[in-house]
């Protein structure tokens, strides 16, 4: 779906998100930007225009002005830099209000990045709301088509807050009944049931298939709504919603779910859109939106960042590198299992400069991680601390998942653009559901439910795509970007040996720690660890026990700690605070701990 950057504000929606982040004495009197004549925006073009306005923003790019990196899709500062998964990457004075997602102690409400995501999802709410007061002017559109569109600006207003839920906990619900003349708003009400409720109209009133990719359908109404349960560990009303999408969920095109053989092809640009692909924010390059830097491209901007530093695809600039711990967690047993006793810590490291480990290894780490003497796609050999920019901050490795082979450059990268645009705006799509994290959503509903055996079979339906031989990294061989395999299968990059569950090692004391453990593997770098390390309740024990083995060796890590009770959300900003209680009413409270 064409993805159109809307700038304006008519006058008839009255804009939540200027209330929300700019409220002050005089806001009511300031006039509406760029006014169209309700006459123009009310035809069913003009909402459906509204409609791909609310859309645009999934990307992370288009309300908060230049970078967007603390907005980005991906969410790699929230869900990955505030992990045990990866470092914030580059000089820790590149971007610096990133520095504190991974130490905790120096994050304030303050900071200059988290701004960024709660104006850009509250920006995308209010498109949504738009949406819907605008549907109200229009006379002349049949009921059905009136509820399809509101379906998918409901859909979008609940994505929204489900974003903002995550990140910052107690929020403001913005749905079409907040205006300047209704501001009697607070964070102190639980937003979940809105969600669910926004969720539920999507669910019975979307369609399963549309001709535009990029539209929500019912299927992925439906996994969004499983997720809002798996947030608040609802795993029974989770469950049947996660198996009748495991039998019956289809995506925008038809096709029904399934995992894709290989395992690189949900991260090749050439394959987007796959039967794996749940829900995903659509890219695009060479459409004429990228022409400066500044603007607002269709292009993946939010990991613009995210390359290889001084080498390889991109031009800079060496952020978002996975961790040590995130490559040690890859090594494996005797029968080719995860090391659930978090013994995969001791010991020699992965891929260290000097002593390196030898022994087995999950495949996949080598399509999440770029390693030393490991095929970087087809870019040779990744040459290891040559492409770090700052070594004992951002450790050894570079990211992967979200890089185009040497062969797709000028093809899935852009051509036009000013500064790095060329090299750095990609076509990959931004994954925002899989079909695996759909499997071991259900899997975790199924040990909760005391089911071992089921919840045993969805984690092996995972790995079992893991072990398919086709879909590993090999040496001495040309990479085939069409299909994200090696042409000569004969020498594995490493030592790979990956096994399946069985009874005997996937016990009902040790199943839901599998699961967990398999979510790391497969989801790794997705941006999604931190956000389950919260909801699993283990934040605070988890990274404070990776930090201690990082303090030796990471300078930023030395003044790190994670406080149980604070940092399982980021703080609200200052400036919205100030600004909406700026009259003396107290409609935003700031989060505990900050």
């Amino acid at each position: 779906m064409k993805k159109i950057k809307y700038k304006y504000l008519y006058g008839a929606g009255v804009v939540i998100m200027l209330v929300l982040a700019a409220c002050s004495k005089d806001f009511l009197e300031k006039p509406p930007i760029g006014t169209l004549s309700p006459e123009i925006v009310s035809s069913e073009a003009g909402i459906q225009g509204l409609l791909i306005g609310a859309y645009s923003l999934l990307d992370g790019n288009g309300s908060t002005g230049d970078g967007n990196y603390g907005s980005a899709a991906s969410n790699w500062g929230y869900g990955g830099v505030a992990s045990d998964d990866a470092y914030k990457g580059s000089d820790p004075s590149d971007v610096a209000d990133f520095a504190p997602f991974e130490q905790f102690t120096t994050l304030t409400a303050t900071n200059g990045a988290v701004p960024q995501k709660w104006n850009l999802c509250y920006n995308g709410a209010q498109r949504c709301n738009d949406v819907i007061n605008t549907l109200a002017l229009n006379t002349a559109m049949s009921a059905s088509t009136k509820t399809g569109i509101t379906a998918q600006a409901r859909f979008l207003r609940a994505f929204y807050h489900m974003e903002l839920k995550k990140v910052f906990n107690n929020i403001i619900y913005a749905d079409e009944t907040v205006n300047p003349t209704n501001t009697n708003v607070t964070n102190s009400t639980d937003v979940w049931p809105k969600i669910e409720a926004d969720l539920k109209f999507a669910v019975d009133n979307l369609p399963e298939t549309w001709s535009e990719v990029g539209r929500v359908n019912k299927s992925a109404a439906k996994a969004f709504l499983a997720k809002a349960y798996m947030f608040q560990k609802k795993f029974t009303a989770a469950y049947p919603i996660l198996q009748d999408l495991i039998a019956n969920g289809k995506t925008t095109a038809g096709v029904k779910y399934g995992l894709n053989p290989e395992y690189y092809s949900n991260f090749n640009p050439a394959q987007k859109n796959s039967k794996e692909s749940v829900f995903a924010v659509q890219t695009s390059v060479q459409d004429g939106s990228s022409v400066d830097w500044g603007g607002s491209p269709n292009g993946n901007y939010g990991d613009i960042l995210n390359f290889p530093y001084n080498g390889g695809p991109g031009a800079c600039c060496g952020f978002y590198n996975p961790s040590q711990d995130l490559a040690n967690a890859h090594k494996t047993d005797a029968n080719g299992l995860p090391l659930l006793d978090e013994s995969y810590a001791n010991g020699l490291k992965v891929s260290d400069p000097t002593t390196p480990y030898t022994g087995t290894l999950d495949p996949r780490i080598d399509w999440t991680i770029g390693r030393k003497g490991i095929p970087y796609l087809d870019w040779g050999p990744h040459p290891g601390d040559d492409w770090i920019r700052n070594v004992p901050n951002d450790g050894h490795f570079s990211p992967k998942k979200n890089v185009y082979a040497l062969s797709q450059k000028g093809t899935y990268s852009d051509v036009g653009s000013a500064y790095w645009g060329p090299t750095e705006l990609v076509a990959n799509n931004v994954n925002l559901i899989r079909f695996s994290d759909v499997l071991l959503w259900a899997a975790e509903c199924a040990v909760t439910a005391g089911d071992i055996a089921t919840a045993m079979g969805y984690v092996n339906t995972v790995r079992a795509r893991a072990a398919n031989p086709n879909g590993w990294v090999y040496k001495n061989s040309d990479y085939n970007a069409a299909t994200a395999t090696y042409s000569t299968q004969t020498t594995p990059a490493d030592n790979y040996k990956i096994g399946l569950y069985t009874p005997a090692t996937f016990t009902a004391a040790t199943a839901m720690k599998a699961v967990m453990f398999e979510r790391r593997l497969e989801l790794a770098m997705e941006g999604h660890r931190f956000f389950d390390l919260v909801r699993w309740g283990i934040a605070a024990p988890t990274i404070n026990t990776y930090i201690a083995r990082e303090k030796a060796q990471r300078p930023l890590k030395q003044s790190a700690s994670f406080t149980a009770g604070k940092n399982e959300y980021f703080p609200i900003p200052q400036g919205t605070l100030d600004k909406l209680n700026s009259d003396g009413t107290k409609r935003i409270t700031q989060n505990p701990g900050y």
